[in-house]
């Protein structure tokens, strides 16, 4: 199969095609894309299957620690008010792994916006190819529908004024036949029309869904980037309830980053599948939707030397019986206008139909050559295939670093929380409420002195 213009598998597509896929029961399975075989599915699954197994090892170790940190912490010496040994060790490391996180939310968005570039490079070269294939469609329908009010019209009436020269009524048969010929080669270059298969809906169906997912991607980094910053505004202040809130919050966050790593692993594999031999799995299924011939699809997919243009016989003979219309025009015209004069009108319009239908025909000429929807079709494979799978990989990469934060942090914070000190409920009340343990404390110590 020939490559789309300016397109060669990466690297990536590489590495991640190679990768090893199983379905369910563990049995190898090939690494062609296939997304309707279950085998295929199966495997894209367990794929995510490892998201959760990950998810699930860093819940149990969190908990685990968490519950050696609380049941296994030796007693407090009475009356002591150093901080335990290693305390400073376990902040600072909260604090590297929370700008770890923040660090990993810039990667996230450029892995967003990339993958949103490859894809409005899809949906932008879909919206080409409808506008070129409409456009065939309408030139056809247009230069059809000239030709058919030219027969009906102006070549009847001119068959009526040439009905006293026998020979010059033929001549206008003649041309009425040719015209009539145009027009039923010219119905079969649209081959699109009719067709189920719109592009324009594949593209509207693709920008509806990659706003929703560039929108929940930018919701979760921002809520990231919330937590983290709130988290270390809660270290700083020492500040026990932010601290308890930003846990849960880091803890919520620590699941949705394990589930898009699985969404964005599985995601990865697949388009390396499609992207490794993408022309076998468009062509057929374009044939499928469509019910196209497969010289058709051949020619506009592929765009070699070594496919023939399905349409060239149509447009040579269109091209003849144009030529051959206008040759019998003009010679209508020397031999017809000086003994009819009322022949002129009817000639006139004809010719100017006749002018309107070859530029027409150039045009199509120009559409349905296959460099026009091949390049489209490079450019969906490009935006697809390069930005989209370099976005997702960066995404797989944010996913993954922020849930080792996240771990690290839900580690270091309940440490690094009874290490504040008890005053810490106290630090924002003003030293002149009486109602403050201190101040009152002071009060009474006042009063027995009197």
């Amino acid at each position: 199969m020939g490559a789309p213009p300016g397109y060669r598998p990466s690297a990536w597509v590489h590495l991640l095609h190679q990768l090893p896929r199983a379905d369910f029961q563990l049995r190898p399975v090939p690494s062609g894309f296939a997304p309707r075989e279950q085998e295929y599915q199966q495997a894209l699954l367990l794929v995510v299957a490892l998201a959760g197994l990950g998810l699930g090892l860093s819940l149990i170790f969190i908990a685990v620690y968490l519950i050696r940190f609380c049941c296994c912490r030796p007693p407090e010496l009475p009356g002591a008010k150093s901080p335990p040994p290693g305390g400073g060790c376990v902040t600072w490391s909260c604090i590297a792994a929370l700008l770890v996180g923040c660090a990993s939310i810039g990667i996230g968005f450029y892995g967003n916006s990339e993958t949103s570039d490859g894809v409005s490079q899809l949906s932008s070269a879909l919206l080409h190819a409808n506008h070129t294939l409409s456009t065939i469609d309408h030139l056809v329908l247009e230069t059809v529908e000239r030709l058919g009010e030219a027969v009906g019209t102006e070549l009847t009436t001119l068959e009526e004024v040439l009905e006293q020269r026998t020979e010059l009524v033929a001549a206008a048969r003649a041309a009425r036949r040719q015209a009539e010929a145009v027009a039923q080669q010219l119905q079969g270059l649209a081959f699109w029309q009719g067709v189920p298969l719109s592009p324009l809906q594949v593209a509207e169906d693709v920008s509806f869904v990659e706003e929703y997912r560039w929108l929940a991607y930018v919701l979760l980094l921002l809520l990231e980037l919330l937590v983290c910053l709130f988290t270390l505004l809660g270290l700083a202040k020492q500040s026990k309830w932010l601290v308890i809130v930003m846990t849960v919050m880091s803890l919520l966050v620590l699941i949705l980053s394990w589930g898009s790593v699985g969404l964005e692993a599985a995601s990865a594999v697949g388009l390396s599948d499609f992207c490794s031999n993408p022309d076998t799995y468009i062509l057929n299924l374009t044939q499928q939707e469509t019910g196209l011939s497969l010289d058709i699809l051949n020619y506009y997919f592929l765009c070699n030397q070594a496919v023939s243009n399905p349409f060239q016989q149509r447009l040579t003979l269109s091209q003849r019986a144009l030529a051959n219309i206008h040759s019998q025009l003009q010679g209508l015209e020397r031999e017809a206008v000086p003994q009819f004069p009322s022949a002129q009108k009817p000639l006139l319009s004809l010719e100017e139909t006749l002018n309107v239908t070859e530029g027409n025909f150039h045009q199509l000429v120009a559409l349905l050559h296959c460099r026009g929807l091949h390049k489209d079709y490079g450019t969906a494979l490009r935006g697809l295939c390069e930005d989209a799978l370099e976005g997702l990989l960066f995404l797989l990469l944010f996913s993954l670093l922020s849930a080792g934060a996240l771990a690290t942090t839900l580690c270091s914070l309940p440490r690094a929380w009874a290490l504040f000190p008890p005053s810490d409920d106290y630090d924002d009340t003003d030293d002149d409420d009486p109602f403050n343990p201190q101040e009152s404390k002071r009060f009474v110590q006042w009063q027995s002195s009197i």
